[in-house]
């Protein structure tokens, strides 16, 4: 009852089905480079200081209230230094140096 398709062509002969790495290709240039490492460090350590910022503050007595809760470190400085943080992260994945092309070998004959 069940039919038995054939085709001409097998898996391995159809242009589709190319498993592997192709060695007529040169290898691919680094996803990030050092100068982006560096920026996602430097963004990393600005969140944690802004992190850091935001801790401290409370009262030892919990039935009396302490203004320090308000203070200008927690409520500017320290959410300021989140969002810079923030957006040197973003910036350090996005950002792609450019390079400048030399002319090569190829390129100069005629």
């Amino acid at each position: 009852m069940a039919q038995i398709i054939t085709t001409e062509k097998t898996v391995a002969e159809s242009p589709r089905h190319k498993y592997g790495k192709n060695k007529e290709t040169q290898p691919s240039a680094p996803l990030f480079r050092k100068t982006n490492y560096i920026l996602m460090i430097a963004g990393a350590v600005v969140l944690a200081i802004g992190y850091i910022a935001l801790t401290g503050g409370g009262s030892d007595n919990p039935e009396k209230f302490s203004e320090s809760l308000f203070d200008t470190r927690r409520m500017v400085v320290a959410p300021i230094l989140i969002v810079l943080g923030l957006v040197t992260e973003i910036f350090a994945i996005m950002w792609h140096p450019s390079t400048k092309r030399t002319p090569t070998e190829e390129t100069t004959k005629e």
